[in-house]
């Protein structure tokens, strides 16, 4: 860890202590607009970010935080630049985010991309933030771990992905165990209509292209291999504690339709809102209350139509590989994200095609299937981390070993 100290500005006692980890990336970005919008709300603690320098000291001076952090080392001399004499703290590294998940908060965003966002969620809820959980792979890592430290530290997670806010919503005052049915839907990504025999040839621009969507590069890349609706299944099953087979997942286009959630009568009860981020942001937000969020009204007259579709899984194999890492249970769940992660970085390097993702990660199970360091490793962060690590070597070793 690398850090400077300065003194922090002198803020009111009145306003409402959030962080937000992950504050470039587009979550992040929607989050701030939302805070920005009513300023005298909040004290903002920590914002955390990577290479984008200019926007994460730009939005901590705008927002008066007292601590930027960036994951890279090699930017310090910038950001502490950028910030000289404004008091906010510069500091670089994953310690340096550590420690700013251990500052005290009233509520966190958890916006980082990839296992990296672990680390920071669990210290956040030992200091007993309110988690808003945007990370997918803290829940598909390590579920219990989290829903565990939550539980000890009396610290509550709320869910920010569109798909598990609109479950959240329409639990609300219901009893778990009248649940039937719990259904996600999914866009499709940018290949939905694409011939399969075109797949193997998509480019890294053709599937950086969201036909719905305004979001990152490998969150764009994750929705066109559907491995991003993987993740949110295995999410699905560890936050709502629901079984797999509960769990369905349809393809709809509009992306109007987040969730809906069968019940033991045979009443559906759908979310629906336009696509926009700032909707489930808000809603975690706020809780428990529900405040006015500048995003568009649907005009249902106008939209008329909506399609739904089952996936099919020879297009999208994540969707069955997600099957089988809840089947398999355990630290299969670090193995498996940790394979997409090098997979996807394989693809972006263009090392690997589209569709030999899905290949890279089943053949990353089936290698370490039975693993005995696995099969006897208990859900510790040591553990998880241990199991991230051996996933990425073996991911890596088999994209070198690819034809």
């Amino acid at each position: 860890m690398a850090q400077d100290d300065s003194t922090p500005n002198s803020r009111p006692n009145t306003a409402r202590r959030v962080s937000i980890f992950g504050a470039t990336g587009s979550i992040g970005q929607s989050t701030i607009d939302l805070i920005g919008r009513d300023p005298d709300r909040y004290e903002v603690v920590a914002l955390t970010g990577g290479h984008n320098i200019a926007c994460l000291a730009q939005d901590a001076i705008r927002l008066n935080a007292e601590v930027a952090v960036t994951a890279h080392e090699e930017h310090l001399p910038a950001l502490r630049d950028a910030l000289a004499g404004t008091g906010i703290t510069a500091a670089a590294g994953e310690a340096a985010i550590e420690e700013a998940a251990t500052r005290p908060c009233d509520w966190v965003m958890s916006a980082i991309v990839g296992a990296a966002g672990l680390l920071p969620g669990l210290r956040a809820l030992e200091a007993r933030a309110t988690l808003a959980l945007a990370n997918k792979e803290s829940l598909v890592t390590a579920g219990p771990l989290i829903l565990a430290t939550a539980h000890a530290h009396h610290a509550r997670i709320l869910p920010v992905d569109s798909e598990h806010s609109a479950v959240f919503q329409g639990l609300a005052g219901e009893d778990i165990s009248a649940v039937e049915r719990v259904i996600i839907t999914a866009s499709g990504g940018a290949f939905r209509d694409w011939p399969m025999e075109k797949l193997a040839g998509a480019t890294l621009a053709q599937a950086s292209a969201h036909p719905n969507w305004d979001m990152g590069q490998r969150i764009t890349i994750d929705s066109a291999s559907m491995f991003n609706k993987a993740l949110e299944v295995i999410e699905t099953k560890e936050f709502f504690e629901v079984s797999p087979e509960q769990i369905e997942v349809l393809i709809h286009p509009q992306s109007l339709v987040h969730a809906l959630v069968g019940f033991r009568d045979g009443a559906l009860m759908a979310h629906l809102g336009a696509p926009d981020m700032r909707h489930a942001i808000g809603y975690a937000l706020h809780w428990p209350d529900r405040r006015a969020l500048p995003v568009e009204r649907l005009d249902l007259a106008r939209v008329a139509t909506l399609d739904f579709a089952t996936p099919d899984e020879q297009r999208y194999p994540a969707l069955r590989l997600a099957r089988e890492v809840m089947a398999a249970g355990g630290l299969t769940g670090a193995i498996f994200n940790a394979a997409k992660e090098i997979a996807l970085d394989s693809f972006i390097a263009g090392r690997i095609g589209f569709m030999d993702m899905a290949g890279v990660v089943e053949d990353t199970l089936c290698r370490l299937d039975g693993d005995v360091s696995l099969a006897h490793g208990g859900m510790t962060l040591d553990n998880v981390r241990a199991a991230d690590q051996m996933g990425r070597t073996t991911a890596t070793q088999i994209v070198t070993q690819r034809p």
